[in-house]
């Protein structure tokens, strides 16, 4: 198992970083509607993650303001978001390909749902840690 650098919020009393994490809540926000609409509707979670608007919009977020929260507690959340997205996108692929073969469709299914409880695990956790101003993991450089 590798382990990660627990990277803890500072205690930035200033209101630079609180526009950036007013930013966060939003795309994580983004995030969680994709998947109840996963949930809600006959799309797999992680489908409607990866192609539904909300998402979309999300990921064009955090890759627009990114480097305002370079260096700082903040940027664990936009690499958690983009991890999840990118992620969930090889998987969805992984799923494609087993959806193709008769024999691989019983596991494509165990890999998608896995993939969709997997999503809602990533923003449920990235939220509350967001809202406790706890940084991510990251991985080691």
């Amino acid at each position: 198992m590798t382990e990660v650098e627990l990277i803890p919020a500072r205690d930035d009393s200033d209101d630079r970083l609180e526009g950036s994490r007013a930013w966060c809540h939003v795309m994580y926000g983004l995030h969680a509607l994709s998947a109840v609409f996963g949930i809600l509707t006959s799309a797999w979670v992680v489908t409607a993650f990866i192609f539904s608007w909300p998402s979309i919009i999300a990921v064009i977020i955090n890759y627009v303001t990114r480097d305002q929260v370079r260096d700082t507690w903040l940027a664990t959340h936009w690499r958690w978001q983009l991890r999840t997205f990118w992620f969930a996108l090889v998987w969805l692929i992984v799923t494609g390909l087993l959806f193709i073969t008769f024999i691989g469709i019983p596991l494509a299914i165990l890999v998608i749902v896995s993939t969709g409880l997997w999503v809602l695990y990533r923003v449920i956790r990235g939220w509350l840690a967001l809202l406790d101003r706890r940084g991510m993991p990251v991985p080691p450089a």
